[in-house]
């Protein structure tokens, strides 16, 4: 059940001048010539089952529908848009993110009225989204502020399943956008299969998925120049499981910037979760983990870099307002939509993740 406790509410200041206080700031660096800098801000939300209320005859959305066991219907659809909507200007400081990565949204609808019809629609962005085979209808997708990231391509690629009758895969979304200082950045959006059926038979899904997502990754760093990739999503792993360790090979950044490898993958936030039962985008059974995960190529770390974050400028957006009691297990859990099948009207069963990101132009 939702905790009685009672949060402080959330205050709203027009988009339009935040977004032109922390969008237009300007500041040369030592020792270089005078450039404009901008803080470019993204994040990863797993929005738990985004449906709208519209049967779609070729997917299994049923549940979802008003006659159905979950009575949902357009009152709380709209309910949940304003949420999400609020969760991520939150995310952003009060200034939208420059990129949102959103996981289990159904369709084209819901994400027009997210960006067009909630709280969100003063912020002016726009989408990408995959369509793929999931039996359920559920995809990923991209939200992006057309003025600091020109949409250059989007590509959704297929995963091929591990077995003939094995359940179809989420497809992965890439999109290639042009920043301000011309240079190319590459984003993946990711939704790993789920762990349903257990961790350990459902595992073969996953890695199929990561070496589908390595092979599109190694290709792009081996061709670009500077390649400049950000991986996010619910990857439905932790930092130390196969598919991110062995697979796509995201270690912990070294220590020591010298040693960065500019073609190679990093974890920005694998130090922070790895043996930390306190931190984490998702709790299960009492303990918190990371299932949504930023994933970067080495030179996004590299302090020269005209695109750089570190560590430290990311982390799990856990803000009171996300969070409720947890009354099985002791401390705080997501106040989620859902709790089984109970309507509580909350916002996700996952935390959004972040980074923020110093962008030279």
């Amino acid at each position: 059940m939702r905790s009685k406790r009672r949060h402080a509410p959330l205050l709203f200041i027009p988009l339009s001048a935040l977004m032109l206080l922390a969008f237009l700031t300007s500041a040369p660096l030592h020792g270089q010539e005078k450039k404009d800098t901008l803080t470019f801000r993204i994040m990863g939300y797993n929005v738990e089952n985004l449906f709208d209320c519209r049967h779609d005859t070729l997917k299994n959305d049923r549940e979802f529908l008003p006659d159905a066991v979950r009575r949902w219907n357009y009152t709380k659809y709209k309910k949940k848009l304003n949420a999400i909507a609020r969760v991520i200007i939150a995310a952003g400081k009060w200034t939208p993110p420059a990129l949102v990565a959103l996981c289990e949204v159904e369709n084209d609808s819901v994400l027009r009225d997210l960006t067009r019809y909630s709280v969100l629609r003063e912020a002016g962005y726009r989408y990408v989204i995959t369509h793929s085979p999931d039996e359920r209808g559920i995809n990923v997708a991209l939200l992006y502020q057309r003025g600091i990231f020109k949409l250059l391509s989007n590509r959704s690629y297929p995963v091929m399943k591990p077995r003939r009758n094995s359940r179809p895969i989420r497809d992965i979304l890439h999109v290639s956008g042009q920043l301000l200082n011309s240079d190319t950045l590459d984003i993946f959006v990711v939704h790993f299969p789920s762990r349903s059926g257990g961790a350990k038979a459902s595992e073969p899904y996953r890695l199929a998925a990561a070496q589908r997502l390595k092979d599109t990754t190694d290709s792009l760093l081996r061709i670009r120049t500077r390649p400049q990739i950000i991986i996010m999503g619910d990857f439905n792993d932790y930092p130390d499981n196969k598919s991110i360790r062995k697979i796509l090979k995201a270690g912990i950044p070294p220590t020591e910037t010298d040693s960065l490898d500019s073609r190679t993958l990093y974890h920005l936030l694998a130090r922070k979760g790895i043996d930390n039962k306190h931190f984490g985008s998702y709790k299960y059974q009492g303990e918190w983990g990371l299932l949504d995960h930023i994933i970067l190529s080495g030179n996004l770390l590299m302090p020269g870099s005209p695109l750089y974050t570190a560590e430290e400028k990311a982390g799990v957006f856990r803000a009171p307002f996300l969070l409720t009691e947890d009354r099985k297990y002791g401390d705080e859990q997501p106040f989620r939509t859902y709790y089984g099948m109970k309507y509580q009207g909350g916002y996700s069963d996952h935390l959004p993740v972040w980074a923020e990101f110093r962008l030279l132009y």
